[in-house]
């Protein structure tokens, strides 16, 4: 039996709708501008080249239905409702068809962002972590096997406090699925327990403490998060 000097972190996992086996998580990729219109509203343009990423750690991962506080060092904390997919078999330079049936499940996230220090990075040049990378910053729905549901120009939504703040569809995504996985595998081995966000629509905005936040993609389960006070 090894020693630790210290607890290991917890594993995190997400729960699988018909299974009593959670999905474990390892590495969170996240798809930048991948919708046309909120590349817009961020004053951008889509790189219809390539997709293009950045990351959270998993300890980022909060189920759906959990309280988290107003996160600290920010002052403009916004909501990115996203289509996210995880792995269930390796993947390194796949082609589209490999990609595709690589994947094992679907579920319905929300990518928190710290916008103002997100938009320092911008300013500077510099890492977007504190923007993006943040504890409770990645929260997932339980997940749905790609046996059961595959995307398909599904409705996808996000609510404030009930009034509808973003409303899209998934064939608006810039990069489908198999497209993102595929060329993700180009430069990583992907393995079972990566979780992909495939990027956000239009209608990103703040929230602040005792805000609701709810959304769902049409067949998936749904989201929900509550913003609590500051600690």
């Amino acid at each position: 039996m090894t020693d630790y000097l210290f607890e290991p972190p917890k594993l995190q996992t997400i729960p699988v709708q018909g299974e009593t086996a959670q999905y474990p998580v390892g590495r969170i990729f996240c798809v930048g501008r991948n919708y046309a219109a909120h590349a817009a509203e961020m004053g951008g343009e889509v790189d219809r080249e390539a997709p293009w990423y950045f990351m959270k750690s998993s300890s980022a991962y909060v189920a759906s239905g959990t309280t988290i506080p107003y996160p600290p060092g920010t002052e403009n904390f916004h909501y990115e409702m996203e289509l996210a997919l995880v792995l269930g078999a390796p993947v390194f330079q796949a082609d589209e068809s490999a990609a595709q049936a690589a994947i094992y499940a679907y579920g319905c996230g929300l990518d928190m962002t710290r916008r103002d220090r997100q938009q320092d990075g911008k300013d500077h040049r510099r890492p977007w972590d504190l923007g993006k990378d943040i504890e409770n910053g990645a929260v997932i729905a339980p997940l749905t096997r790609a046996t059961d549901w595959q995307p398909a120009g599904q409705r996808i939504h996000l609510e404030v406090n009930g009034e509808v703040k973003q409303d899209a569809t998934l064939e608006e995504m810039v990069w489908n699925v198999a497209e993102i996985v595929a060329h993700l595998s180009k430069f990583y081995h992907l393995v079972p327990g990566d979780l992909i966000m495939t990027g956000t629509p239009a209608g990103v905005g703040p929230v602040v403490a005792g805000d609701e936040i709810t959304g769902g993609i049409d067949g998936l389960a749904p989201i929900a998060l509550r913003i609590g006070p500051a600690e």
